[in-house]
Formats: C-alpha cells, sequence, structure tokens
C-alpha cells in the first residue's frame, strides 16, 4: 500500500486466497472501514476486497476526475494482483463504479448489489457548489454536516461514538481529491444506459435516505433487466454502517444465489478479447450474448467545419450550471432563440472549448473583460462560473484589483459589489 502508483487505489484483502473475490466499494468521503461490520460473515464464502478512494484513508492523493477514471484504476489494481472475475457491491459513489463496471467491462463482473445509488445523483450544479464550499472553506463544513446526510437523527445521537468517526473521516480526506470526487459525481448519468447492465444486481437502501432514497432505488430497478429491491427500514444514507446486520444479511444472500457464471463454462473462465461483445438487452445467458448493441449510425457531416451546438452546450452547462442554462433557454422565443444558438456554438463551442488556455486561465480573462464592458448582470453569473472553475475568492479579488489599475476605479467598485454578493452567496455552507 506505500507504493500505490497512480494509476491504481490502495487496497486490503481479507478472507482465504482461494475463495471468489467480493469487492467492496467506499462512498465519497469514508474509507474501507465503513465495511468494517460487514467483513466477519463475508469472509466466511469469500476473498473481500477493499479499497480506498484516491486521497481518502490515507491513500495517496491523486486526484480522479471522473467515475471512468475510478473504475479505470480499480481494473489496473485488480490486474496487479491477478483478480479477474469478482462480485461488486459499493455504496454511493462506489455503487456508481459498479454500474460503470457493469456497462463497460460487463466480462469481468459476476455480480452486482448497488447501495444508497443512483443512475444520476442530483444535478450537477449540487457537487460542483460542493466543492467550491470546499474550495474556499476546507473540508470542516462538509465534515460537520455529514452525520445529517448519512445517518438517522435518532442513530446519530445514540452513537456519539460513530458520529465523531463519521466527521473525522472527512475531515482527514484530501480536499482536492474530495472536490474531484465531486466532479466524478456531477458527470455521472447512466440513466439511458440501465438496460445494457447485464449481471444479476440488489438495489439497496435504506427507508429513511435523504440523499439518494427509495425513489432512486426504484429507478434502478426499473432500468436494469434483473434487478431486485430491498428497502431496509431505519436507516438513512451510510445504510452499511447505521444497519449493519441486515445489510450482511442482504449481501450473503444476493452474492449467495446470483453469481452468474463466466460467459465460458467449459472452462470456467472468461476469455477477454480486444471487443469484448456486450450483453444483450433480453435475457442474458452464461454464454456468448445472443445480439449486440448496435452503436448508433454514423451521421453524415455536414461539408466544412463540424456543428460545435452540442460540444458548445456541453460546456456551457459545466462552466455556468444547468440552473443558468436552463432559465436562458427557457426565456427564448422566436426572437431571441437564434441569438441562444449562436452564443451556444461560437462563444461556448468555439472558444471555451479550444485547449490553448484552461478553463481558470478563461474566467480571469472574462472577469476582466465584463469589467471593462460595465456588463455587471454577466459579472455575476461569470463569478459563479469562475468559482466553478477552480478560482478562489482571494483569486478573484486579484483579478478585480487588476481591473481596477486598467479599467478605472469606478468599473472595479461596482464588480467588487456583485463579486461579493456572489461570493458569499456561493462559499456560504448550508445550515
Amino acid at each position: 500500500m506505500s507504493e500505490t502508483p497512480t494509476n491504481a487505489l490502495q487496497y486490503r484483502f481479507d478472507g482465504p486466497e482461494d475463495a471468489p473475490v467480493l469487492i467492496l466499494g467506499p462512498s465519497l468521503g469514508t474509507t474501507w472501514h465503513m465495511w468494517d461490520r460487514q467483513v466477519p460473515e463475508l469472509v466466511k464464502q469469500w476473498r473481500v476486497f477493499r479499497f480506498d478512494l484516491p486521497g481518502h484513508g490515507g491513500a495517496p492523493a491523486h486526484p480522479a476526475g471522473s467515475v471512468t477514471d475510478l473504475a479505470t484504476r480499480l481494473l489496473a489494481t485488480l490486474d496487479r494482483v491477478g483478480v479477474q472475475r469478482f462480485g461488486y457491491a459499493g455504496c454511493a459513489l462506489g455503487g456508481a463504479i459498479g454500474a460503470e463496471l457493469a456497462l463497460r467491462h460487463p466480462e469481468r463482473l459476476a455480480s452486482l448489489a448497488l447501495i444508497a445509488a443512483s443512475p444520476r445523483f442530483g444535478t450537477a450544479d449540487e457537487f460542483r457548489q460542493r466543492g467550491v464550499i470546499v474550495r474556499t472553506n476546507g473540508l470542516d463544513p462538509i465534515a460537520r454536516t455529514s452525520p445529517e446526510r448519512w445517518f438517522t437523527s435518532g442513530f446519530a445521537a445514540a452513537q456519539p461514538a460513530i458520529t465523531e468517526w463519521a466527521v473525522q473521516m472527512v475531515r482527514t480526506t484530501d480536499p482536492g481529491c474530495y472536490i474531484a470526487a465531486c466532479e466524478s459525481l456531477a458527470s455521472f448519468d447512466v440513466r439511458g444506459e440501465l438496460a445494457r447492465v447485464g449481471v444479476p444486481t440488489l438495489v439497496l437502501v435504506g427507508s429513511d435516505d435523504q440523499v439518494t432514497g427509495p425513489a432512486e432505488a426504484r429507478t434502478l430497478v426499473a432500468g436494469i433487466p434483473d434487478a431486485r429491491l430491498a428497502v431496509v427500514p431505519g436507516a438513512s444514507h451510510l445504510v452499511p454502517v447505521e444497519q449493519p446486520a441486515a445489510v450482511t444479511d442482504l449481501l450473503v444472500r444476493h452474492f449467495s444465489t446470483a453469481w452468474q457464471p463466466a460467459y465460458d463454462t467449459g472452462t470456467g473462465q472468461m476469455a477477454i478479447s480486444a471487443a469484448p461483445v456486450k450483453p444483450a438487452l433480453a435475457a442474458l445467458q452464461p454464454v456468448t450474448p445472443i445480439a449486440e448493441i448496435a452503436p448508433p449510425a454514423p451521421q453524415p457531416e455536414a461539408q466544412g467545419r463540424p456543428d460545435q451546438y452540442d460540444a458548445g452546450m456541453k460546456v456551457r452547462r459545466e462552466v455556468l450550471g444547468d440552473a443558468h442554462v436552463d432559465r436562458a433557454l427557457a426565456q427564448a422565443d422566436e426572437f431571441s432563440g437564434d441569438f441562444q444558438d449562436f452564443v451556444t456554438r461560437y462563444a461556448w463551442g468555439e472558444i471555451w472549448s479550444r485547449p490553448g488556455l484552461d478553463r481558470r486561465s478563461r474566467s480571469c480573462v472574462t472577469l476582466a473583460a465584463l469589467v471593462a464592458g460595465g456588463h455587471l448582470d454577466e459579472l455575476a453569473f461569470h463569478t459563479r462560473a469562475a468559482l466553478r472553475n477552480g478560482l478562489t475568492p482571494v483569486e478573484i479579488k486579484e483579478v478585480l484589483l487588476q481591473a481596477a489599475v486598467y479599467c478605472g476605479v469606478p468599473a472595479a467598485n461596482s464588480a467588487f459589489k456583485v463579486a461579493q454578493q456572489v461570493i458569499r452567496e456561493e462559499t456560504t455552507p448550508e445550515g
């Protein structure tokens, strides 16, 4: 573990070496110790593999910017230790990793449990906002409010030692890796792909989970062909910690009865080809699937430069947030719709998408230009964008001070008032 490379994860094994491997994936802000109460029972049948997210639990602080990246690092780690096929249970962000494995690497997965999970975790804006708070105030505000999100009030009051353990677990996480994990959840959305999950899946949720509750669990069950739902009463988001016996029993029953054999039943092994066949939408047999999902037919490109609208819309939403973009589009009519189209294609698809400057630098340039032009309305939402793009309030202040020299004190004075209000709104922790 002390020599964990950047493309791998910190891990530990428990249980007999000759048993099938069962992986337990952690939630954002937790460590592998969230599974401590499940391990003694699980190791009776499986070799349990637990891992820490980057920068969590003392793991090396090599941030991963997407769920795909986390899944890739997990597979690289498993390859290093010789694990090819496994069962997987993951909580929240750990569940997102499990869904990613089921969709992109079905040949490796024998069975799946998604705990406190969702095909999309809230909105991208919510997680990027959390990143702004951590970047400005550190992890303490998030740590102090974690018990409210993770546990029912009765459990938190009755178990002060576990509640304090949860707070300290978040406090000791690397802030940069926590922010990167928030970005991973912000960009995660597999709602349109659930029908391609081809392994037996248990969807497990606490009845009182206010983060990813029973509604999100039912969405997963409705979309995954071979899925069953288990609702644990009296539990919130971190259900394996709050109701360990119930979760352990459900996992044992699921993985004991729904362990899909490898596709090649003659050898007991799965030969991984360069381009593995994806599971069929119909029921998956333990042999080569009877059908393959065909990729979308390529659309003929218009002559000349490619249309940048889709790329521009993606960048526009990432920088300004879904809520702002949705409002702008909703207000567009026959008169202003062409202008919204123009802005998306050229400002966001052509300029903001260019590789010559990173988004932090483009935010600095944009803020200075808006001060010079006196465009205070746009300065407000671009101050929010600057925070989302990684600028700190101190750095925004320096940009405005620089603008005061070259654009004039009155312009900068107005800009400071706007930016100050936005920064207060965006960086003040809730509660």
